[in-house]
C-alpha cells in the first residue's frame, strides 16, 4: 500500500487530493489546524491518519513523520498561510506577519522535507510543493504570499538537484474556488474559479507519470493529458 503525507487536507485542494488517493487505496496521513474540519474531511477515507496541528510546530511535524512510517511514497506540501487581509502593499507590510507567512509557506515545508527524506529515499518517493502564479507574477498586494511561494519554488528546484533519487515538483494549481482565494479576493465570482477537484487529475499526472522534476502548471498538465 502506498503512503502519502498531505498537509492542509481539511479543505480545498488538499482535501480533494487526499480523498482521491484514499479512494484508490492509498494510506493517507493528513493534517490541518482545526480538528472538526479535519475529522469531517477524513470521514470515509479508509486507512486515513488525521493529525491536528500546525506545520510550524516541530513536535507536530515529527508526529506526522512517525505516522507516515519508514517508507513514504508522496509528500504534498499544501498547507499555506495567506497573510494579512485585505492584502497589504509591500510598503506597509507588517514584518512580523511576513515572517509568519514565510514560516508556514517555506521554512516549515523545508523542515518537513528534511524529516521525511529517509522515508522518501527508501521509497524513491515524490515531493509535491503547491505553488502559485503569485510566485512568478507581480500582482499588487500579493508580495508577501508570492515571495514565500517563490522561495518554496526555489527550495523545490534545489532539492531536485540535490536528491536525484526522488522526484520533486512545484505546481501552480491556478485560481481555485477556495476559502483562501475568497479571503484574498472577496469580490471574485466562485463560479468563474476552478473547483479544486478538477485540479486533482493534474496532480495525479505528477504522482503517477514519469515526468522529470521541475515546476509545472495544472493547466499545462491537463492539456498534456488531453493531448495524449
Amino acid at each position: 500500500m502506498s503512503t502519502a503525507l498531505i498537509t492542509g487536507a481539511s479543505r480545498g485542494l488538499g482535501r480533494a487530493l487526499a480523498g482521491a488517493l484514499a479512494g484508490d487505496g492509498w494510506r493517507v496521513v493528513v493534517d490541518a489546524r482545526t480538528g472538526p474540519e479535519l475529522s469531517a474531511a477524513a470521514t470515509g477515507w479508509r486507512g486515513a491518519v488525521p493529525l491536528v496541528g500546525d506545520v510550524t510546530d516541530e513536535a507536530h511535524r515529527r508526529d506526522l513523520i512517525i505516522a507516515a512510517g519508514q517508507r513514504l511514497d508522496l509528500l504534498v506540501l499544501n498547507a499555506s498561510a495567506l497573510g494579512p487581509t485585505p492584502l497589504p502593499p509591500l510598503a506597509s507590510y507588517d514584518l512580523a506577519a511576513l515572517r509568519e507567512v514565510f514560516e508556514t509557506n517555506a521554512v516549515a515545508p523545508l523542515r518537513l522535507v528534511q524529516l521525511a527524506l529517509p522515508a522518501l529515499r527508501r521509497a524513491s518517493g515524490r515531493v509535491l510543493a503547491i505553488s502559485s502564479d503569485a510566485a512568478v507574477e507581480g500582482y499588487p498586494g500579493w508580495g508577501g504570499y508570492g515571495a514565500s511561494k517563490a522561495a518554496l519554488d526555489q527550495l523545490a528546484r534545489v532539492l531536485a538537484a540535490e536528491e536525484p533519487g526522488i522526484r520533486v515538483y512545484a505546481v501552480d494549481p491556478g485560481d481555485m474556488a477556495t476559502a483562501m482565494h475568497a479571503a484574498a479576493d472577496p469580490d471574485a465570482d466562485p463560479a468563474e474559479l476552478t473547483d479544486p477537484a478538477d485540479v486533482v487529475p493534474a496532480l495525479r499526472r505528477l504522482i503517477e507519470a514519469d515526468l522529470p522534476s521541475g515546476r509545472y502548471t495544472a493547466a499545462a498538465l491537463l492539456a498534456g493529458a488531453a493531448a495524449r
